[in-house]
């Protein structure tokens, strides 16, 4: 990443905070529980198209969010996302060179932004996660912290996200268990958090 992607990335994240804190009544909750180095993958749940901008604004690190690859495909935003770290993946996260491209991040020590259910939920309910998550929590040697973004985004509404611990991905990776069953284990990390701030 370059200077200017920083700055530019730096100057997103200020507009966005600016945005959401004007709209909504913003709560933010475990930031704590994100490592201020090494790779991470964060993996939340999927309710609204501005959940990346909302889960990466109020965090120090600069998180590289895995993008439908359609977005790269419109003109503005075909310039923009590879500026803010953006990096594309096709349907399904069964696209290898995204794969390989998360992985080298994840090495250099970068933080991965993930939406495991790999769309946005209709029901708000948490939905099944794709198996690439657990590959890339397996493959790496990242810390996987699982997120949730909690509420509505209906204008002046209250509009959570909550950073939850780090998910124990060290005895899985010893047992060598699945990739799907990784991703199970990280989606329970995600509906834990859901279930904490149940209201």
């Amino acid at each position: 990443m370059g200077r200017l992607s920083n700055k530019l990335y730096s100057v997103g994240q200020f507009v966005c905070r600016t945005y959401f804190r004007l709209f909504y009544r913003i709560k933010v909750e475990g930031k704590e529980n994100i490592p201020s180095d090494g790779g991470i993958l964060l993996c939340s749940n999927h309710i609204h198209l501005l959940d990346p901008p909302f889960v990466g604004a109020f965090l120090k690190r600069q998180t590289r969010f895995m993008a439908k690859a359609e977005l790269f495909d419109a003109p503005i935003l075909k310039r923009l996302l590879p500026k803010l770290g953006a990096f594309p993946i096709r349907r399904g996260m069964s696209d290898r060179q995204a794969l390989r491209t998360g992985l080298k991040l994840l090495k250099d020590s970068e933080m991965i932004g993930l939406f495991p259910e790999g769309t946005r939920s209709k029901t708000g309910k948490l939905g099944k996660g794709l198996t690439g998550v657990g590959f890339f929590a397996l493959r790496s040697n990242a810390s996987v912290v699982p997120c949730a973004v909690i509420g509505t985004y209906k204008p002046f509404s209250t509009l959570k996200v909550v950073y939850g611990p780090p998910v124990d991905m060290e005895s899985a990776r010893e047992n060598k268990i699945s990739a799907e069953e990784a991703t199970e284990q990280i989606m329970s990390g995600i509906q834990r958090i859901l279930d904490e701030n149940h209201h």
